[in-house]
């Protein structure tokens, strides 16, 4: 199961999980969106709404994708964010990990608030 997921001009996959969270995205793809940052973290809107799943974490490592339930949202965190302790992204709140970003999540820097992102079955 992947996603194929734009934003700007960074197109990027992401292995997903077998997760109820990760079910539920690719049930809604496709859909648009519009990017968010928060230190080094892009966030986006999706039209999917789910618990917070058991294993739900706040400390992940770079490149591990996220789903927000706070906000209906995607984050990708790529490197620290404003909260962070220590060199690993502390996302918000706790937040289900539906999977890994391929390749090197550093490039998702060059994402600007308000890029436009489109979200597929990849």
């Amino acid at each position: 199961m992947k996603l194929a997921v734009k934003i700007g001009s960074i197109r990027l996959q992401i292995d997903l999980l077998h997760t109820e969270t990760a079910k539920a995205l690719l049930a809604a793809v496709p859909f648009e969106s519009r990017a968010q940052t928060w230190g080094e973290e892009v966030y986006f809107g999706t039209p999917v709404s789910v618990a917070l799943e058991k294993d739900a974490r706040q400390v992940v490592e770079a490149g591990t994708a996220c789903f927000w339930t706070e906000g209906n949202a995607i984050a990708l965190p790529f490197g620290r964010t404003p909260i962070s302790t220590d060199e690993r992204p502390k996302l918000a709140s706790r937040c289900n990990v539906i999977g890994k970003v391929v390749g090197d999540p550093a490039r998702l820097a060059a994402a600007k608030p308000g890029d436009p992102i489109k979200v597929e079955a990849g």
